[in-house]
């Protein structure tokens, strides 16, 4: 797809500011895109927006599908009325410069069902109506998903492969079974989800309204402890008992010496070929209903992908397995028409990868804290990018901009402060402004690197199992003075 020189923020509504322990999309969520707009940014990132699970990575969560509800808003509801402001007095002691998971949840879903007692009260009403509309158009994965969480809650939060044989194994008769004695709970999933679409829906208008495009993520592969896989084994490689057999992850490299094993279990390719990849159309389209751009993790999957025995303790034993190529993304375009889809293009990157993504003409990602290794035909320098790509001067599985400098060696440091003829003492902005300059379609930056963070605003250290996805911008991070200082970059280098 053609898009305008555009410039956004990487910001997941976790880290907005607020009163209740965790970022969510009401207030804050409608000011933020107030300040991109008038900062004259025209895109705002986020990570995957699905139900957390393990580890409360945004990249494990229990369905492709559903919403987070626990990044909804209790003010949204006391302005529905679906909650009272008793309900929110009692609240655990919270920091509100880190998440603590272990608190938040317990409480918010405590906020969430008196919210479903008080729906439940309701006559007949707006509302009401609008519920019904939701429960009709979102049936086909809604069904499946609630009735898993709740199975989940009466299970205490097992995994699926734990529960009884006849419900891992969905046996019809009790399926049933569990649908009539779990009807309240479900009744309660079915309605977080409901008030998560009501208010990302709400909050989209309003990015829609004030021109700002919201750039969303789309993990290649799912938990294996989600609706997904239990509702679909036939589409994964799973035993008899629904352990996966094989699993996902990458080789070693400089970075890991054993690799990453991440465990998701891997697609059966030719069963999803064999129903013209139906499951991943409904994916695609679900995903675009609630952002206008996808980022597509680990793109090169989609050419081939590391295939690691279940049994490995890490992902150094392994193959690399073809991938679906270019029928996979020709049926999702026959589908759904253009694709409005940035490649995560990082990591081990093959002629074949290259290949894939230039024959959908989609534009890959140039980091700019990769840049520096002292070659000038390094790709990631900004004199070597191609205008159709998406530069960022991090992520959120890298250091912050000021974190790199502070790590890295003199040699690269070295070669920062003569490739951009500074002194290093302004990183954050020297690669921000060098990212903006650039010709590339799409500039980018994570929040810490506006704020000039170090690594302790760091999101996310890829292989530490815990905490993660725990940063919270303060609640006076963004002032008039930020606003201007981004308006003028934004001027200066043709973004506006």
């Amino acid at each position: 797809m053609k898009y305008d020189r555009s410039s956004g923020i990487l910001l997941h509504p976790t880290s907005l500011p607020g009163p209740y322990g965790i970022g969510d999309i009401g207030l804050q969520a409608h000011q933020w895109v107030d300040f991109l707009a008038d900062s004259g940014c025209r895109l705002w990132q986020v990570l995957p927006l699905g139900p957390t699970g393990y580890g409360d990575s945004p990249y494990q969560c229990f369905s492709a599908f559903a919403g987070n509800p626990y990044i909804i808003s209790p003010d949204e509801l006391l302005k529905e009325k679906l909650l009272h402001t008793n309900d929110i007095i009692e609240r655990p002691e919270i920091s509100n410069v880190k998440i603590d998971y272990g608190k938040i949840i317990p409480w918010k879903n405590g906020v969430l069902d008196r919210a479903f007692i008080q729906f439940e009260r309701l006559s007949a009403s707006q509302i009401k109506q609008d519920y019904s509309q939701f429960l009709k158009r979102n049936h086909q994965w809604l069904d499946d998903f609630a009735l898993f969480m709740a199975l989940k809650e009466k299970h205490a939060g097992a995994p699926w492969v734990s529960w009884d044989e006849a419900i891992r194994k969905r046996e019809p008769a009790a399926l049933d079974a569990a649908r009539l004695e779990l009807e309240t709970a479900i009744e309660r999933q079915n309605f977080r989800q409901f008030i998560f679409y009501r208010q990302w829906n709400n909050l989209r208008e309003h990015a829609q309204e004030k021109n700002i495009k919201i750039i969303g993520d789309m993990p290649i592969f799912v938990a294996h402890d989600s609706a997904d896989v239990w509702a679909n084994p036939e589409l994964f490689h799973l035993d008899s008992n629904g352990f996966p057999t094989v699993v996902a992850g990458v080789p070693p490299d400089y970075f890991s010496p054993t690799g990453q094993l991440w465990g998701n279990p891997l697609y059966i390719w030719d069963h999803h070929k064999a129903e013209q990849y139906r499951w991943w159309v409904k994916r695609f389209r679900s995903v675009l209903e609630l952002v206008d751009i996808v980022r597509l993790d680990h793109f090169r999957g989609f050419a081939g992908y590391w295939q690691i025995p279940a049994e490995a303790p890490t992902a150094e034993t392994g193959l690399w397995v073809p991938g679906p190529g270019k029928q996979f993304l020709s049926t999702i375009q026959q589908a759904l028409g253009d694709l409005p889809i940035i490649a995560e293009d990082l990591g081990v990157i093959t002629p074949d990868v290259i290949e894939l993504r230039e024959h959908f003409q989609l534009p890959g990602m140039k980091i700019l804290q990769f840049a520096f290794s002292g070659d000038p035909n390094e790709p990631f320098l900004p004199h070597n990018f191609p205008r159709n790509c998406v530069v960022y001067t991090g992520t959120h599985d890298n250091d912050t901009a000021r974190g790199w400098y502070e790590r890295v060696s003199d040699e690269e440091r070295g070669f920062y402060r003569r490739y951009l003829n500074c002194d290093g003492h302004d990183v954050s902005w020297d690669l921000i402004r060098a990212s903006w300059a650039s010709v590339a379609m799409f500039a980018i930056a994570p929040i810490q690197d506006l704020l000039n963070l170090d690594n302790s605003a760091r999101m996310n250290y890829p292989g530490n199992p815990s905490g993660n996805w725990t940063w919270r911008m303060a609640e006076n991070a963004i002032n008039k003075e930020l606003l201007n200082h981004l308006h003028d970059v934004n001027h200066l280098y043709g973004r506006l």
